[in-house]
């Protein structure tokens, strides 16, 4: 058995199924993933893949237990190079963070810019997405890191740290009646069509539940993954936009009126997380302390040798806003 088939293993499951995929993922030929895959197969003397003629239509019972434990074994592979390097005094690498597009525009660029100065040698990846994306990203190890909000079944598995937590925005252009109305409520935004984040409405999220609580059907006729997308189309005219706080910027929005929805919709928490089993270099754990308040290496140490994920934010790290991450750290404001 080697490294090289169970990287194959993995890479033709991670790509449905789809040898030719797979081995243009891994800078291969498809004949030679096929006969390794073969070759494994005949070693272990088990079928790993579910075959329909040339093609490959699901794993096995056997095939599922030897995916899981070949991920682990290339994590840890992973982890002895990453250590080496650690060990070796390496100053160089590579940082991968999968989050949303709110979080990468509004939030993370003056953070990440400080990051950069303290450690110029490491490379900055960021990947941009929904829950579903930045989830799969961190399992499959494409991201070290995971920034997002709320929680889900689909971060579970993750060691996750709250940063600050958040309420949304209405925005409506100047001439709009909820522009000159003093106090808003959830009856008000149902009046007017709304476009918001994808997904925000969904049957579990926060907005939708307010909205149910208080048994208003609102009118969704727009969403998007970008909180520009959704002001660009609210000064079109199609309708209000609800987004985060920190997507409003009174300069560059000088053209919308923000109102306050803290009181109409739960306040959110975003969090950064990560796979318990991952190494973490110096600079990794750097970047937990510039992006988690208060936090140092040991108890980040303790929180990922603990059973449980979640960690309390009031005994890790206190809450604070989006606005006060760009003063964190020696990070200076952005005006955001």
């Amino acid at each position: 058995m080697k490294l090289q088939q169970l990287r194959y293993l993995v890479a033709i499951v991670d790509n449905g199924l789809n040898i030719t995929a797979a081995s243009q993922a891994l800078f291969t030929s498809q004949p030679g993933v096929s006969k390794q895959v073969k070759m494994l197969e005949d070693e272990l003397s088990l079928q790993l893949f579910v075959r329909k003629g040339k093609s490959l239509s699901g794993l096995t019972e056997a095939g599922r237990e030897v995916i899981e434990k070949a991920r682990k074994i290339l994590t840890e592979v992973d982890n002895i190079k990453s250590m080496s390097h650690e060990l070796a005094g390496q100053k160089r690498g590579k940082l991968v963070v999968a989050t949303t597009h709110t979080q990468a525009r509004y939030v993370l660029p003056d953070l990440l810019a400080g990051f950069h100065r303290e450690f110029p040698g490491i490379s900055i990846s960021l990947h941009q997405g929904t829950s579903d994306r930045i989830a799969h990203q961190v399992q499959d190890q494409e991201a070290d890191f995971a920034i997002a909000s709320g929680q889900s079944e689909l971060f579970e598995d993750l060691v996750t740290f709250p940063i600050y937590h958040w309420e949304r925005t209405i925005l409506v252009l100047p001439d709009h009646p909820l522009a000159r109305q003093k106090d808003v409520s959830l009856k008000d935004l149902a009046r007017y069509p709304i476009i918001s984040y994808t997904h925000s409405f969904d049957s579990d999220s926060d907005q939708a539940n307010a909205f149910r609580d208080a048994g208003i059907e609102p009118n969704v006729v727009f969403t998007a993954e970008d909180p520009d997308v959704i002001k660009t189309y609210v000064r079109k005219g199609m309708g209000i936009g609800i987004v985060a706080c920190m997507a409003y910027d009174p300069i560059q929005d000088a053209g919308l009126v923000a109102i306050n929805a803290a009181h109409l919709i739960p306040s959110c928490t975003t969090w950064i997380g990560f796979r318990r089993d991952r190494f973490l270099r110096n600079y990794m754990y750097s970047f937990l302390q510039l992006m988690v308040p208060g936090i140092d290496r040991e108890q980040i140490d303790r929180v990922i040798s603990t059973v449980g994920d979640a960690v309390d934010n009031h005994t890790i790290a206190p809450y604070r806003s989006p606005h006060g991450l760009n003063g964190h750290a020696g990070i200076h404001p952005s005006g955001i």
